[in-house]
């Protein structure tokens, strides 16, 4: 049955103009004009039978013309201007809607195969009529397929909201809101769904460890090894992660221990790149990899000693040659090496990086790095637990943390680059509070190596299923070229005007009017703009089952309370510890 059975008595106006996807449309009934909205939906008839066109309220104009009646026209004496009001409404097309597609009844499509005759009938979407268009969008987009929910319709709150899961993590998504606005909310409420499914696999990159409280059947939630775990002998299969130093590209170590503007910086960087190589050939040697052996490169993941680097490189420092008269001389590379040696003794001997230089025996293995890659990527850890896998990384050094999410971002890309076709199965990350680690200005080496890590992603990650999702509260500040493979938007309130006008500039130019919205949306309520959302709609985000650790302190509340609890001293024996009084 056909949803839009208007009648020429039901139409609101007609069209007087059209322009591309743009129509004006003249209101004749004041009451309609009244109840109209910006934002809200209009019907208009085609000039094909069977469809309608969709559109979008962008503006409603009141214009007064001043004007000479017929009558008067031909009498020069009694001529008097008389003010004629005009209603217009302009309306941006967003696609059509089709009653009967073979036997698929109530069709919509995100195109505009006709524009609307001059004089085409308007009519208003509301009641009985927009909740069946509703839910006939939300029947169209999860049928046959497993649906992601996001809440209900703000224009229509006895109507599902619904995304397509498919094109959401396909085409990269942004989720974007200022403090407070639902943000880790709705993250949550979309990683509950995703957890259901039976051989999901998902990263969120969780910087403040926020997330914790999530878990149950399909979540399980590891950390990048601290201090304490490391004393406490924590390994992969207590959820703990290490990410030992050889899993760095030569580029990301220099990044990490290389000064550029140091005058011996190539000369470093040189011999750094020697040892390393002899360093992994004598692992490969003595593994008796030789398959292996004729093929690798100074990037290729495998096991070497730091020390036996370092050794040789404390040689190269010191070392004396003979020179004349019997009397020794400095080396080619005497005291050049000096800065450079204590800065790789600096960093290995740094607690706070126990996961990158104190790892261990077990992670020297050469079988080490497949175990890590199927707890990241497959759909069940080592654990048992589902697969959504929540990485806890707020104690990864914040100088070197953009480079340390890189490389995990950068394992799980490589991994399922060489998977073979048949065989890959997809995978999301989710990078909440991106701006820190996917930014527009990098300021270090180390923060540009792990950027380069996403920008490849967010190009290529479709063609090996691997999707991005990217979770700011600072848009202005995310790396460009990322934000601009992503084709899902979800906005929640955001009050900055440099935020807004990012998210404005990658909506389409016929909705740049509906962020507009963005500074005053309600607090869990968002904007879904993109190729999983067959219509921009602003939506009201259900609630998830169990919250982040993020909302905001009740100041005022606090302050008023008689009596409170100081964690001062625990405080400062953990900064102290570098670790937590829990384990």
């Amino acid at each position: 049955m056909a949803i839009f059975d208007y009648n020429a008595d039901h139409a609101i106006g007609s069209v007087y103009s059209v322009d591309t996807g743009t129509v004006l449309v003249s209101v004749s009934d004041i009451n309609a004009l009244r109840r109209m909205q910006v934002n809200h939906l209009v019907v208009l008839r085609s000039s094909r039978a069977g469809q309608h066109l969709i559109g979008l309220i962008n503006k409603i104009m009141r214009k007064a013309l001043v004007g000479i009646s017929e009558n008067e026209q031909h009498n020069d004496d009694t001529q008097e201007d008389h003010a004629v009001v005009e209603n217009i409404v302009r309306v941006t097309l967003i696609g059509t809607h089709i009653d009967a597609v073979g036997t698929e009844q109530n069709v919509f499509r995100r195109t505009l195969e006709t524009v609307p005759e001059i004089d085409a009938p308007c009519f208003m979407l509301s009641g009985d009529r927009l909740t069946a268009f509703m839910r006939a969008i939300s029947k169209q987009i999860v049928e046959g397929q497993e649906p992601l929910r996001l809440g209900k319709y703000t224009i229509d709150e006895e109507a599902d909201a619904w995304i397509d899961g498919n094109r959401f993590f396909q085409r990269h998504a942004v989720v974007v809101g200022s403090t407070g606005s639902g943000k880790s909310w709705t993250v949550a409420q979309i990683l509950e769904q995703v957890a259901q499914l039976p051989n999901a696999s998902a990263l969120l990159f969780d910087i403040h460890g926020e997330y914790t409280p999530l878990d149950g059947d399909g979540i399980s939630q590891l950390k990048v090894a601290g201090p304490g775990d490391i004393t406490a002998g924590r390994t992969l299969t207590d959820g703990v992660l290490y990410l030992p130093y050889w899993l760095l590209t030569y580029e990301e170590m220099l990044a990490m221990l290389l000064d550029r503007s140091d005058q011996n910086a190539p000369n470093q960087a040189m011999i750094f790149n020697r040892e390393v190589i002899d360093a992994k050939r004598a692992y490969l040697e003595e593994t008796d990899k030789k398959d292996v052996l004729a093929n690798f490169t100074i990037d290729s993941p495998i096991p070497y000693s730091i020390e036996a680097v370092l050794a040789k490189l404390l040689e190269s420092d010191t070392e004396m040659v003979p020179g004349a008269n019997n009397r020794d001389k400095q080396g080619p590379f005497h005291g050049k090496l000096t800065r450079f040696i204590q800065r790789l003794e600096s960093k290995t001997a740094d607690r706070r990086l126990g996961f990158l230089f104190s790892a261990g025996d077990d992670a020297m293995r050469y079988e080490w790095m497949q175990e890590l890659a199927t707890v990241l990527l497959g759909s069940t850890t080592v654990r048992g637990a589902g697969g959504v896998k929540i990485i806890d990384f707020s104690e990864v050094p914040s100088d070197v943390l953009p480079l340390i999410i890189g490389l995990v971002a950068r394992v799980v890309f490589s991994v399922q680059q060489w998977t073979e076709k048949n065989k890959q199965h997809p995978v999301a990350m989710l990078c909440d509070e991106a701006h820190l680690y996917i930014p527009e200005r990098h300021e270090s080496g180390a923060s540009e190596e792990g950027l380069k890590s996403f920008e490849r992603i967010a190009k290529e990650g479709r063609k090996y299923g691997v999707g991005l999702a990217v979770i700011s509260q600072r848009p202005a500040e995310v790396n460009r070229t990322v934000l601009s493979q992503c084709n899902n938007f979800l906005a929640m309130r955001l009050t900055n005007a440099e935020d807004q006008a990012v998210i404005r500039r990658l909506m389409p130019d016929t909705l740049g009017s509906f962020a507009e919205l963005l500074p005053i949306l309600d607090i869990g309520e968002a904007l879904v703009v993109g190729d999983a959302a067959i219509l921009p709609s602003r939506i009201r985000i259900d609630e998830p089952t169990k919250h982040p650790t993020s909302a905001t302190v009740n100041f005022w509340d606090r302050w008023a309370a008689e009596t409170i609890e100081s964690g001062i001293t625990d405080a400062v024996e953990a900064l102290r510890k570098q670790q937590t009084s829990s384990p």
